[in-house]
């Protein structure tokens, strides 16, 4: 279970019956994490680094997991919602400022009485970039090593080492690789 300093430099409510598993060697800083529903997980593994970062997890038995060594900038929201979503961040990934991820739409969608939009979950995959704002929608998969631009929204399945941009996103290019280090 999180520390108490945990709870003095974050906002945290979890109802019972959920959990949080945090690792060592984690800075989570003034963040907001809400936990409602039951058998649902928050996983921040070894090394990653929030800050600033909405954090909602409600239904049950869904999943959010941040993977090793993952930076999450300030404003992102992550949301798993409904029942047995999963939002999963690889390891090294990096989430600029304003990055959304939700794998519900929030509300139902009814056509002749029955719902047509279910939530679905997430996959992103090891050292992938997402740029200020863009906004991965539920039944989404980033494969590794690729890069998402600013103010994309990605709408289907991105392919592993590849830039994706626009609204839809679409692969612009491919075959690349990307360092978090600006070399000049």
């Amino acid at each position: 279970m999180p520390s108490l300093l945990f709870h003095i430099r974050n906002k945290v409510k979890i109802s019972s019956g959920n959990s949080i598993e945090i690792h060592k060697d984690t800075r989570i800083r003034e963040c907001h994490i809400s936990i409602k529903g039951t058998k649902n997980l928050l996983v921040i593994e070894k090394g990653a680094n929030l800050r600033g970062v909405q954090i909602e997890i409600d239904g049950i038995g869904c999943t959010l997991h941040i993977g090793k060594d993952s930076v999450v900038g300030e404003g992102c929201y992550l949301s798993s919602r409904e029942r047995g979503t999963s939002l999963v961040i690889g390891e090294r990934c990096m989430l600029s400022r304003n990055v959304k991820m939700m794998t519900s739409d929030g509300h139902d969608i009814l056509m002749d009485t029955l719902r047509v939009n279910q939530a679905k979950s997430i996959k992103i995959g090891d050292h992938v970039w997402l740029a200020d704002c863009a906004v991965i929608l539920k039944g989404c998969s980033i494969g590794d090593d690729s890069v998402v631009g600013i103010n994309s929204v990605v709408t289907k399945n991105i392919p592993g080492k590849c830039i994706a941009a626009g609204n839809p996103a679409r692969v612009i290019k491919d075959s690349i690789i990307w360092n978090s280090e600006l070399n000049y």
